[in-house]
């Protein structure tokens, strides 16, 4: 019996996993299987462009994992029980159980409407390709480029604030408002501050600073200080939330559900498990957790790799770096920010802006995703074997039809 490996989620952070360790385990002895709700890898970094208007190319997972020997199963995860060691999954057929020897949770987050009224009925979100279509679909019926309507995004992190530019952008006919819940951008260093603030004066974007939203309606936005703005379609941003999946399994987690994970990505409550990405809640090398992001995905998937790569195989495990160093943020397709942080996650003073960190996150954004579309690029003729046989001892009550 092999060792089955099971990975929870397909994106940056499940694909990068999953094709890394069926390029350095040996399939003589190791099965992979990627549970993904949807056929494509999503670039969720470039949702905002693909809301805006622009297209985004999104490979079939079924052409990522071809010639790897990796199993894809379309599905959604609807449970899971680690003391069973078991995954409950609904797809087209109804659905199962899969059981697994090792799993890799990696479903990531989704926009968090706070509990505000209305948000979840009114509000788009840019949280994944669905919702950024369907707030596309509805921008396309305000005009397009031509003259529309208004556009309201909540929220100033770097979503709301590369989402408001983003549609102002492509479409300059819309007018669009962007509300700071505090200072704009108060998270950057002063000059990237009045960096933002040009860009935003030169792309039109109108910023309501110091502003709480109260409730969402469908054609405007309430305002804690009184203030209705008319709205055709308004976006929320204003935070993400995990799925409250790992919590209902039992495994040990935090207030807003992440995974408490070890060192090495592996859950302190149920050491068969690992978990990568938003879905982690993983201390990095300067004592403070990481935040959910792309660059974590990167960071916490290829520590949880050499983790799960060294115990199997009785290597030692190699300690990556778990960092975060800056904030890359996109203002518009020829503009940007890029700020470094210091090891307590303040901004330095120091900071990019203009076309060439525009540039540099137009090639971040292109290497993450070949790296993740060709997972197992230069594979070796031969990849490590386990270092003893499967233990089925405590799997034979698992062991269930795929």
């Amino acid at each position: 019996m092999k060792h089955r490996i099971v990975v929870l989620g397909a994106g940056y952070a499940g694909a990068y996993a999953a094709g890394n360790l069926a390029r350095r385990l040996s399939p003589k002895d190791t099965e992979i299987t990627v549970v993904n709700a949807v056929p494509d890898f999503v670039q969720r970094m470039r949702l905002p462009q693909l809301a805006a208007g622009q297209n985004i190319e999104t490979p079939k997972l079924a052409d990522v994992f071809a010639g790897t020997g990796i199993r894809l199963r379309l599905a959604r995860v609807t449970a899971v029980d680690p003391e069973r060691q078991v995954v409950a999954i609904a797809d087209a057929d109804s659905g199962g159980e899969l059981g697994y020897d090792t799993l890799v949770y990696a479903l990531g987050s989704h926009g968090d409407d706070r509990g505000v009224p209305g948000a979840a009925e009114h509000a788009f979100d840019v949280a994944a390709r669905p919702s950024a279509l369907r707030l596309r679909e509805r921008l396309d019926s305000l005009g397009g480029r031509g003259e529309g309507g208004g556009v309201v995004v909540v929220g100033d992190g770097l979503t709301g604030i590369e989402t408001a530019t983003e549609i102002a952008e492509s479409r300059p006919g819309l007018s669009v408002a962007l509300i700071a819940r505090g200072e704009l951008g108060a998270r950057l260093s002063a000059g990237a501050r009045s960096h933002l603030r040009q860009a935003c004066d030169r792309l039109g974007v109108t910023v309501l600073e110091h502003t709480s939203v109260e409730a969402v309606e469908a054609t405007r936005v309430l305002c804690a200080d009184g203030t209705a703005l008319a709205s055709d379609a308004t976006v929320w941003t204003a935070g993400f939330e995990v799925s409250p999946i790992a919590a209902a399994g039992g495994l040990e987690v935090t207030g807003n559900g992440q995974i408490v994970v070890d060192r090495t990505m592996r859950s302190v409550s149920h050491p068969n498990v690992y978990a990568t990405g938003d879905s982690a809640y993983a201390i990095g090398d300067n004592g403070r957790p990481l935040p959910m992001s792309c660059a974590s995905a990167g960071y916490t998937g290829r520590q949880a790799i050499e983790a799960i790569v060294g115990r199997l195989t009785g290597r030692k495990i190699a300690k990556t770096k778990l960092v975060y160093t800056y904030n890359h943020i996109s203002l518009g397709r020829r503009d940007g920010i890029l700020q470094t942080v210091d090891d307590e996650g303040q901004a330095k003073p120091k900071y990019m802006g203009g076309r060439k960190p525009a540039r540099i996150k137009a090639g971040i954004l292109k290497t993450a995703l070949w790296a993740t579309s060709h997972p197992t690029f230069g594979m070796p003729k031969r990849r490590h074997r386990l270092a003893a046989a499967p233990d089925v001892s405590r799997r034979e009550g698992a062991r269930v039809a795929a």
